[in-house]
């Protein structure tokens, strides 16, 4: 007579047997590794530049100050600077950079690394740009704009293109 223990042993049994636990098999493993890496090169770029606004004006009998950003990002520990070209407008200087407007007239503008709008931001190094170091992260520069007074030529709009250039 099968007591109730050894319907529970011929169960066990039976389970043990049909999931295979009768035979093991035991699992092989092997491991490697390999190497990852990159190089950085000293970089920098340009992330962004806003466009710089002055104010609307009718005569222009004084100064018309304003301001926009600029964002520079290098690597780690790199050395730069920014430099400002004196523009498109013809004629134009860093000193005196030119607005073109109507008919080819021009608007006389100038732009600064500091907001008392006394150092002329140029473009040649040691003498008039930004010198800084890389972070890593993109780093922000204002840029200071100035229309001194000066004969007001046609009504319209005025527009020059500055090109900013990393030196690393």
């Amino acid at each position: 007579m099968i007591t109730e223990f050894s319907k529970q042993a011929i169960i066990v049994a039976g389970v043990v047997a049909a999931l295979g636990f009768s035979n093991p098999v035991f699992a092989a493993t092997a491991t490697g590794s390999f190497t990852v890496q990159i190089t950085i090169q000293s970089s920098c770029i340009l992330v962004s530049a806003a466009t710089l606004t002055f104010t609307s004006v009718g005569v222009i009998a004084a100064n018309d100050d304003s301001s926009s950003a600029l964002s520079v990002q290098c690597t780690n520990t790199t050395p730069y600077n920014i430099g400002l070209d004196a523009g498109t407008g013809a004629g134009a200087s860093v000193a005196a950079r030119k607005m073109t407007g109507p008919a080819g007239a021009l608007v006389t503008y100038s732009l600064y690394s500091d907001t008392s709008r006394s150092a002329l931001w140029g473009q040649t190094i040691g003498t008039d740009t930004v010198a800084g170091t890389g972070n890593g992260a993109a780093q922000p520069y204002t840029v200071y704009g100035r229309v001194p007074p000066q004969t007001t030529p046609a009504a319209g709009a005025y527009t020059d293109t500055v090109t900013v250039t990393i030196t690393y």
